[in-house]
Order: C-alpha cells, then sequence, then structure tokens
C-alpha cells in the first residue's frame, strides 16, 4: 500500500513538474504573424521616430555618455529593483556583442514576447509587456534604424539576481499572468487620444514606472498610472491620472517638450532622459499623449 501511495504521489509530482514545464515554455510570435512581418517593408528614417517615442535610448544608452542625435546603445545602466538588479543590454548593432546579427523575426520576438533568439525567455525588466501592443510596421522600422546606429564591442553584463528569481524559466509562468495585448484604457476615444494611447501605453510604456505593482511585480491595472514606489527605494514615482496631476493639456504637453513643470520645477532624474527623447517627438505627438492622460479617471 505504501508502494502504490508512493508510486502515485510520484507520478502526481512528474504531471506537475510537466504542467508547469509546459506552462513556462517560451511563446514566440506565431507564422502567420512572422510572415506579415516578413512581408513589410522597413523605414529605418521613420523608424527614428519610434526610437525616441520608444524611449531606446533612455535605458540603452552608456550611463557616462552624452545626449547624441545618433547614440552608442551599449547598455550598462542599472535597474536596482526588489527581485534584484537589471543591467540593460548591449543593443548596437555589434554582431558579436549587440543585436546586429538578429532577423527582424528575432527581433519582434524579443520586442513583443520577450523571446531571445536562442529560445530563452528576457525578465520584465525590458518593457515587452508594454511593446506587445506595437504595430508590426514600427517594429520593423525600429529594427531598420538601429541597425544604422553605431557600432559597440562592450560585452553586456549579467544581472544580478538571486535565487529563485535567477531561474529565467519561472518568467514564463509570469508571462501566462501578465503579458497581455489589450488596451487599458478602451471606449469612444478620437483620434488624438487614441494615437496617445498607442504612445502611452504601447511604445512609452509609461505605465512601467507610473502604475503600483503587485506582489508578483506585475502592474495593478487597477490603479492605472496612479503612481508607483521607486523600485530604488528612493521616493516616489508621481501620479500622472487626470484626479492627481491636476494640469491642463497644455501643461502636459510643455512639460515632455521641456521638462518644466506648471510649478516651475524641472524634471529629474530618469524622467530627464524621458523627457528628452519626448522632445524629439513631434508637437501633435505630445498633444496627444496629453488628450489621453486626462481621459483617465
Amino acid at each position: 500500500m505504501i508502494r502504490r501511495i508512493a508510486v502515485a504521489l510520484g507520478l502526481l509530482a512528474i504531471l506537475a513538474g510537466s504542467a508547469l514545464w509546459w506552462l513556462s515554455r517560451a511563446q514566440p510570435l506565431d507564422a502567420e504573424t512572422l510572415a506579415a512581418l516578413d512581408a513589410l517593408d522597413a523605414d529605418a528614417e521613420r523608424g527614428e521616430w519610434v526610437f525616441w517615442a520608444s524611449g531606446c535610448a533612455s535605458c540603452h544608452i552608456d550611463p557616462e555618455a552624452e545626449d547624441d542625435d545618433r547614440p552608442v546603445l551599449s547598455g550598462g545602466q542599472r535597474f536596482e529593483t526588489g527581485f534584484g538588479t537589471f543591467l540593460a543590454p548591449n543593443i548596437s548593432p555589434d554582431p558579436q556583442h549587440g543585436i546586429g546579427g538578429w532577423t527582424r523575426a528575432e527581433f519582434a520576438n524579443a520586442v513583443m514576447r520577450g523571446v531571445s533568439p536562442g529560445g530563452a525567455h528576457y525578465y520584465p525588466a525590458f518593457p515587452y509587456t508594454a511593446y506587445v501592443r506595437a504595430a508590426l510596421q514600427d517594429i520593423a522600422d525600429l529594427h531598420a534604424f538601429i541597425d544604422t546606429l553605431p557600432e559597440s564591442d562592450t560585452p553586456s553584463a549579467p544581472n544580478e539576481l538571486g535565487f529563485p528569481f535567477s531561474i529565467r524559466r519561472g518568467v514564463g509562468l509570469w508571462k501566462a499572468l501578465h503579458l497581455r495585448d489589450d488596451w487599458v484604457i478602451d471606449g469612444d476615444l478620437d483620434d488624438a487620444e487614441t494615437h496617445g494611447r498607442y504612445l502611452t501605453e504601447a511604445l512609452a510604456h509609461c505605465a512601467e514606472c507610473h502604475t503600483p505593482r503587485g506582489a508578483t511585480g506585475g502592474l495593478d491595472l487597477s490603479a492605472w498610472m496612479t503612481g508607483a514606489p521607486n523600485p530604488s527605494g528612493r521616493g516616489r514615482i508621481p501620479a500622472i491620472n487626470t484626479a492627481d496631476l491636476g494640469w491642463s493639456a497644455d501643461d502636459i504637453a510643455l512639460y515632455l517638450d521641456s521638462g518644466f513643470t506648471p510649478e516651475f520645477d524641472v524634471a529629474g532624474g530618469t524622467m530627464a532622459a524621458v523627457v528628452r527623447a519626448m522632445a524629439r517627438l513631434r508637437p501633435e505627438d505630445r498633444a496627444a499623449i496629453a488628450a489621453y492622460l486626462l481621459r483617465i479617471d
């Protein structure tokens, strides 16, 4: 009897382990989506707009580098969180240390699904939970633009994570809970608000900082843009929803262009880099972001 119970428990353990292994697998883009992506004509010039709207330089530029029209994306910036410290990798076109050897499909799988060319999970410090909503054309254009930037042979530094967060396979279970491609703010939006939603929820991934997270590290969608503790433990990232922000559309657009607040303060810390990128967008883009933010209760 005891032997039968032990065998049954062993089989249950194997089944449970197999289920977890299956649930935690990497899930790249499907064949139909990849075929549609491959059929697109990429526009590197337009990809520059996607690049600045997506904030790529804000994380991946060398932390000691000066702001530049053609940044060197050698990585190295450190991001402290409650799960450990993540270091931004080299995403320059260098074929050995960067992403110069990646195909468009591999790039899209990384950006939209958090899956590496080798089939491993990327940690969600990389905001693919926002980029999953991006248009395929923008992904193709962004890839084409990054391929035009200077190469860097600086090796990517490893993340500094303790057990169990050092086990990448577990990220697959996290994705099963939190990776979704629907819009958070839905309803009857006009053209400007719709464009602002795309910029804010997808490319600019504003919620990654301005929305609190639950126990597993996923965004608390019920508290969308209501502010959040700073992952580094220093201060709090402010709310940017309508009720708490209290700014007009012109105030928001001006801030995204200049960094100056209506209270005569100036953007600092990581937000300063965000503003430098936003200032490169078109005035109508910043106005659209403002229109979207004013739709959040």
